[in-house]
């Protein structure tokens, strides 16, 4: 039997980017900054590394949804295209709902981010 070289890839690379954004994660909240503010921090107050990683879960995770979502259906759309070019408006439509994805992770981002500042 042939092996599935692209699936086992593309696990490989969310486990790579995975690991790093753990690495990212523990060597942030080890930092003397975010220790210091997280004891001096008033109740009530949101501590800025906090906020900054779930800023940056929610775009990187998004993204990559949108973009194993963008793979799979535009790979089904070339292969539709190909048989039947008057679907293009139609799969149009399905490739623009799959990177939609990342457009709400950035939102949930950039609402976050607003929260801290204010």
């Amino acid at each position: 039997m042939k092996k599935n070289k692209p699936s086992s890839a593309i696990a490989l690379a969310l486990l790579g980017a995975t690991l790093v954004g753990l690495a990212a994660t523990v060597l942030l909240l080890w930092a003397p900054e975010a220790r210091a503010a997280a004891s001096t921090g008033a109740p009530g107050v949101l501590d800025a590394s906090w906020v900054f990683i779930g800023a940056a879960l929610a775009t990187g995770m998004s993204s990559v949804g949108a973009g194993l979502a963008v793979a799979k259906v535009g790979t089904a759309a070339v292969g539709a295209l190909a048989e039947k070019p008057e679907l293009f408006g139609r799969l149009l439509i399905f490739i623009g709902l799959a990177e939609g994805i990342a457009i709400y992770g950035l939102i949930v981002s950039i609402l976050m981010l607003n929260r801290l500042g204010a």
